[in-house]
């Protein structure tokens, strides 16, 4: 049997990275999309590839606009000629506050975080339903403890959790779709100050960031858990729970 295959979005960097890295191990053949990571996009895939021929092939386009996200579905497709998961990763992430947000927020905040993956879920659905696939889309514990400035994120994911839920019921019984909500798992790519972490860890009841490899387990449990749909999974070290926990 020909391996399965899966797309990932944003996956040129950090979780996305990993997730690539983690289930081409794992024997899958991956569809890697990445926008702008290009160096890092062609250096993973040469990495894999030189282990396994022909595993890993890349996809590169925006997730801003409609017609953009149908490309990106059909090269994904066309790569090896089907789907057996979509992961719905790639995510925009900056604050908005109020008074400061444009069209062009709108378009890369909701694009990458609620409109791609319902139009990616819409296109790639007929291939899915081929193989009994799975759609992972990665949320946020902020989608309900929302953060402050940042408004169109949240409101993004939010919406995206909402979307799990619908599109569970109405891709069942040949497509599952559940949903990964991370918390600290990596430090934002710009810089906070020590205090700033230190108030971060005080809020986790584990005491410590997580790590990619987590959520990669957490995807790789959703794909495989044939009885589970319209979930969310929470990977953030007890943090939404905690009652110390502030928005």
């Amino acid at each position: 049997m020909s391996p399965k295959v899966m797309l990932v979005t944003g996956g040129a960097k950090r979780i996305g990275a990993t997730t690539v890295q983690y289930f081409h191990q794992l024997g899958w053949n991956i569809v890697l999309h990445f926008n702008h990571s290009k160096e890092q996009a062609l250096a993973l895939s040469e990495e894999l590839n030189a282990g396994r021929a022909n595993s890993v092939k890349v996809v590169q386009g925006s997730l801003s606009t409609i017609v953009d996200t149908e490309a990106v579905a059909a090269q994904a497709i066309n790569a090896y000629g089907k789907l057996d998961a979509l992961v719905n990763n790639a995510s925009a992430f900056y604050p908005t506050p109020i008074g400061s947000i444009t069209e062009n927020d709108w378009l890369n905040l909701v694009g990458s975080n609620m409109q791609a993956p319902l139009f990616l879920a819409q296109y790639c659905t007929p291939s899915l339903q081929q193989n009994n696939g799975a759609i992972i889309n990665m949320v946020d514990i902020h989608a309900s403890h929302p953060l402050r400035s940042h408004t169109l994120y949240c409101m993004a994911k939010s919406a995206l959790i909402t979307m799990t839920q619908s599109l569970a019921q109405e891709l069942a019984p040949k497509v599952r779709v559940n949903g990964i909500a991370p918390g600290a798992i990596l430090w934002p790519e710009s810089s906070l100050l020590d205090e700033e972490k230190e108030k971060i860890l005080k809020q986790i009841p584990l005491q410590k960031l997580g790590s990619m490899i987590d959520i990669a387990k957490g995807i790789e449990y959703l794909v495989n858990a044939s009885y589970v749909t319209g979930q969310i999974l929470t990977i953030d070290g007890g943090r939404s729970i905690a009652s110390n926990e502030k928005a």
